[in-house]
């Protein structure tokens, strides 16, 4: 109930916010345009006694500059907009693909609307623009496979800005800091900016490990082979102190078991999931289940195994160990 409350005080304060941005963005684009109303006005009168050639331009001109006014009006509101809801914790490339989107459909509007002012037809407008586009997309296929390519990461939403992404497909590995229509730009972990098209990331995999929703410890651990007695008790042990341990989810898998015949070593496996997903919180947890682990094998009477190899000489009967 709280929650609900609070969600729509938000809502509310947003679209004041939203007034508020709307009326200051208008304001100077509604003063300019009665400022080019009033000029044009003064020009055709003026203009009929002093410059009859002017005249019959007077009006498209008018036209043209109050489209021109109108464009810089909505899209001051529009990136006004876009900032109060990215202040408001909407998310970052939502916000980022409906501003574009929405100037898009701004500049197609105003185009046709001019377009008829001078006399041309919308369904010749629409023809010229259908044939147009074949033009432009034969010349530019690749501009508008990453066009695409970045509608697809809006729409689907792999990932977003603050992730980060991997791919096994490409080199590709860091965090996303901006998505654009036509590239997005990664900075890997050596903090070198990667700008990749869109297009590509419609024919690879990408994993987004910020999603998981926890963070794997596996590893193989080899004893020596004098101490195959104790291995039962060492992964009992093991596997009690990951049943107690606060940063294991105890919901989630958790293995330790005996599994390998080595050269040297025979080993136990450990396969657990950490509470966090966080990579520092998550090496720190990892770090003292390690710890951990030394002091049970150790008390255990067990030891670490180490690569060996033991000589056997032929007529002794007897082994040297070689390390």
């Amino acid at each position: 109930m709280l929650f609900a409350r609070h969600s729509s005080e938000r809502e509310m304060g947003l679209r004041r916010s939203l007034l508020h941005a709307f009326i200051r963005s208008s304001s100077p684009a509604i003063m300019a345009v009665i400022a080019i109303i009033g000029f044009s006005l003064l020009l055709q009168t003026l203009g009929r006694e002093l410059w009859p050639a002017l005249t019959p331009w007077i009006g498209p001109l008018r036209m043209v500059a109050v489209a021109l006014v109108v464009v810089w009006g909505t899209f001051r509101f529009i990136d006004a907009s876009e900032r109060l809801h990215l202040e408001n914790g909407y998310d970052t490339t939502t916000a980022n693909a409906l501003s574009m989107l929405f100037k898009v459909i701004t500049l197609v509007v105003v185009f046709l609307a001019v377009g008829q002012s001078f006399g041309m037809s919308l369904s010749g407008l629409l023809a010229f623009g259908g044939a147009g586009g074949l033009v432009v997309g034969f010349a530019a296929k690749d501009i508008l496979a990453n066009f695409f390519g970045g509608l697809m990461i809006f729409i689907d939403k792999p990932f977003k800005v603050g992730d980060w992404v991997s791919s096994p497909d490409r080199n590709i590995d860091g965090t996303v800091e901006h998505i654009g229509w036509r590239l997005t730009r990664i900075l890997t972990f050596d903090n070198r900016p990667m700008y990749i098209p869109n297009s590509i990331f419609s024919s690879i995999g990408v994993v987004n490990p910020q999603r998981m929703k926890n963070r794997r410890i596996l590893v193989n651990i080899g004893l020596r082979y004098e101490d195959a007695g104790r291995m039962a008790e060492v992964v009992d042990k093991v596997r009690a102190m990951l049943r107690a341990h606060p940063a294991i989810d105890q919901n989630d898998t958790l293995l330790v078991y005996f599994n390998q015949f080595g050269e040297s070593s025979i080993s136990f496996m450990v396969y657990c999931f950490t509470r966090t997903t966080s990579w520092e919180p998550w090496l720190a947890a990892q770090q003292d289940v390690y710890l951990k682990i030394v002091d049970i094998v150790h008390a255990c009477g067990a030891d670490f195994a180490f690569p060996s190899r033991t000589l056997y000489v032929e007529g002794t009967g007897a082994g040297l160990p070689l390390a």
